[in-house]
């Protein structure tokens, strides 16, 4: 049985490929959801006009990592305490957030924001809310850093990210 998992936090392509490393993640797909615009666009989430974040569904087997697990993985992924911002990315677009389908996920994703909060100085702003609706990235944006790995961004901000996980996975 597969289940999915909705985190933002940041660029999705960041987040996906950090995701495909661990086992137990089945696939991961790039997408927007929180926005009040049916059927966005990059160009109309990158705009900051449709109110969506940029996100990725994380469809994995509860039977080889759990929900809590991908949510510590998540918090590791990307810094949870800057408002609408991952490092050279800012806008609304790339905010932190978990969107929860069930009550269960929804004390889990609060209770992990609340065990997160005792590692960090400033606060965590990672939203936590019910998901609405999730649109699929358009196809070019689906395993971005895999077929696009000489990309100036891929080399710069994900490799770099890619890399540490591997490092910790190897240690693990």
């Amino acid at each position: 049985m597969v289940s999915s998992a909705y985190f933002g936090g940041g660029c999705f392509w960041c987040l996906e490929a950090q995701f495909n490393l661990l086992t137990g993640v089945v696939s991961v797909v790039s997408g927007y959801a929180g926005g009040l615009k049916p059927h966005p666009t990059y160009e109309s989430v990158c705009s900051g006009e449709s109110g969506h974040a940029e996100i990725v569904r994380i469809d994995y087997d509860p039977e080889v990592i759990s929900y809590k697990d991908l949510l510590h993985e998540f918090f590791a992924m990307h810094d949870p305490t800057t408002l609408n911002r991952q490092g050279h990315d800012v806008g609304t677009q790339y905010r932190s957030v978990i969107y929860y389908t069930t009550e269960e996920e929804m004390r889990l994703a609060l209770l992990g924001v609340e065990e997160m909060q005792l590692q960090y100085l400033s606060k965590i702003v990672t939203e936590v809310t019910k998901l609405q609706e999730f649109f699929p990235a358009e196809a070019y944006h689906q395993n971005y850093y895999t077929t696009n790995p000489s990309n100036g961004y891929c080399q710069t901000v994900i490799r770099p990210k890619v890399e540490k996980l591997k490092t910790k996975l190897e240690r693990a």
